[in-house]
C-alpha cells in the first residue's frame, strides 16, 4: 500500500528531492488488482434504483466458500425484503456485504456512503445468510447510535425477532416462488432453522414475558448481546409481529431520541411512542404490555417529533455474537 502521507516526489524533509519515486511493481499491481476487482463487483451485479429501498453490493466470488455471488445476492434480496415489504417509508442507504468479519454492522462507511456489513457465513447455508444478514439490516432500520439508556438489549432483541420473522416469511414465499424454481425444495430448512430456535427459547407453562422480564431485567441491562436472553425476547413478541406486520413500520424510530443517561425502560418505551406517528403508536403500546410497562398517560396525546426519521448516528457497531449463528 503506498502510504498517503507524501507525495512521491518529496523527500524525508519535506523538500523538492532530485528525482520522481514512482511506486513499486509490487503496489502497482496491487492496486490494479483492487480496482479490477471493484469494477467487476459493479459489473456482474445488476444495479438497483436509487430510490429502491434495498441496494445491496455482495463481494466477489472468492469470498463466499464456493457459493455464487448472484445466489448469495438473491438470498439476502429476499431476507431484505420480507423484512422491509411492512415498511412503506424505508430508506436505506446501499449496503456492501462481505462473508466474513461479524456477524456485524460496522459504523465506518464505506465509498459512497454505503453501510457495511459483514457475515460469518459461507457456501449454500442459505438459512444462516439469512439469519445473519436480517439481524444486521435490522440495526440499520432501527438507525442504531450509541446507547447510554442501558437498554441496547432491546434493539438487539428487535434484531433477533427480525431474523425468525424473516427466516418463517422466507419459508413461505419460497414454496410457492424461490429465486430459482429447483429451489423450492430449501423452503422447510429455512422454517426448520427458525424453529428450533423458537423452540429453544420458548417460555415455560405459565410464564409470560413479563414475569421473564420482571426476573432477567437486571442481567439483560448488563449483557446486552446475550443471545439466550435476546431470543427469548424475539420469540416471545414473534407471535406480535407475525399476526400485525405493519409494526415493523415503527421500528425506524426507535433511536430517534437522544438520551443521555440510564432511564428506565418504561422511559425508553415513552421517547420512541412519542416520536411515532399517531397511527403507529398501537405498536409501542402492545409491547409495553407485553413487558408489563405502564406508560405515562400523557404520552399518549403527545405529538410525535417533527421531521422524518433520523439517518444512523455516530454510534458504535451493531454486532450479534461473534460466532456464526
Amino acid at each position: 500500500m503506498i502510504s498517503p502521507r507524501k507525495p512521491w516526489h518529496e523527500s524525508r524533509d519535506g523538500r523538492a528531492a532530485t528525482a520522481t519515486r514512482w511506486p513499486s511493481p509490487g503496489a502497482v499491481r496491487r492496486l490494479v488488482r483492487g480496482v479490477l476487482a471493484a469494477i467487476l463487483i459493479a459489473a456482474v451485479q445488476p444495479a438497483a434504483p436509487a430510490d429502491e429501498p434495498l441496494r445491496i453490493i455482495v463481494a466477489d466470488e472468492t469470498e463466499w466458500g464456493g457459493a455464487v455471488a448472484e445466489d448469495v445476492r438473491r438470498v439476502l434480496r429476499s431476507a431484505g425484503t420480507a423484512l422491509l415489504a411492512p415498511v412503506p417509508d424505508a430508506a436505506l442507504p446501499p449496503l456492501e456485504v462481505r462473508a466474513r468479519g461479524g456477524p456485524i454492522v460496522l459504523h465506518e462507511r464505506a465509498d459512497g456512503g454505503m453501510v457495511r456489513i459483514r457475515l460469518n457465513t459461507g457456501g449454500n447455508l442459505w438459512a444462516q445468510y439469512a439469519y445473519q444478514f436480517s439481524h444486521e439490516l435490522c440495526h440499520v432500520l432501527c438507525r442504531y447510535d450509541r446507547d447510554p439508556t442501558g437498554h441496547q438489549w432491546f434493539e438487539e432483541s428487535l434484531c433477533e425477532l427480525a431474523s425468525l420473522f424473516v427466516l418463517r416469511r422466507m419459508a413461505a414465499t419460497w414454496a410457492d416462488e424461490p429465486p430459482y424454481p429447483n429451489w423450492r425444495g430449501y423452503a422447510v430448512h429455512l422454517g426448520e432453522y427458525a424453529d428450533q430456535r423458537i423452540a429453544a427459547a420458548r417460555l415455560p407453562e405459565g410464564t409470560s414475558l413479563a414475569d421473564w422480564f420482571r426476573a432477567n431485567r437486571a442481567d439483560l441491562a448488563t449483557a446486552a448481546t446475550d443471545r439466550a436472553r435476546n431470543t427469548v425476547v424475539a420469540a416471545a413478541l414473534l407471535p406480535l409481529f407475525e399476526s400485525c406486520p405493519r409494526h415493523w413500520a415503527a421500528v425506524p424510530h426507535l433511536n430517534d431520541a437522544s438520551p443521555t443517561a440510564p432511564q428506565p425502560f418504561r422511559d425508553h418505551l415513552a421517547e420512541w411512542r412519542r416520536r411515532l406517528p399517531p397511527d403507529r403508536r398501537d405498536t409501542v403500546d402492545a409491547i409495553a404490555a407485553a413487558f408489563g410497562e405502564t406508560l405515562p398517560a400523557d404520552d399518549h396525546d403527545a405529538p410525535p417529533a417533527a421531521g422524518p426519521p433520523s439517518p444512523p448516528r455516530d454510534g458504535a457497531a451493531r454486532s450479534a455474537a461473534p460466532t456464526a449463528r
